[in-house]
């Protein structure tokens, strides 16, 4: 993790730059401002994971000796059947349509939506998946 956040300090480094050149150069208000707001978003990564590195034990990715075998392992539980994506999917679709359409569309998409959200958020708390 030291890595990444050397990476992000040196990319928000890089972005101060970029939007000091760009500022001075265009005098355009909206592109600088981004840009200094991406300037704030890569320091803040780069103090987390700087700061979180010295927290945790170190990774294969900070041991310039390491192989690729080294990280290899278990990455975590992935689901691997799950129709909750799709209900929410398909509540999304019908909630920006509804921004197209008419206002009248939501009232279909509300329910679809909160059933695909609160069926991922406990799929494994009932039913057949309850003790993985």
């Amino acid at each position: 993790m030291k890595i990444q956040g050397q990476m992000f300090i040196w990319l928000s480094v890089f972005i101060l730059g970029m939007a000091v050149v760009y500022g001075v150069w265009s005098k355009e208000p909206v592109g600088t401002t981004a840009l200094f707001l991406a300037f704030g978003l890569s320091v803040m990564i780069g103090f987390y994971l700087a700061f979180t590195a010295n927290r945790v034990d170190a990774m294969a990715q900070d041991n310039k000796e390491a192989d690729v075998a080294d990280e290899a392992g278990e990455l975590g539980f992935f689901s691997p059947h799950s129709w909750q994506p799709l209900s929410l999917a398909v509540g999304g679709a019908f909630a920006f349509m509804g921004v197209v359409f008419g206002w009248w569309l939501m009232y279909f998409s509300a329910p679809l939506l909160l059933i695909g959200l609160f069926g991922w958020v406990f799929e494994y708390y009932r039913g057949e998946n309850r003790t993985q």
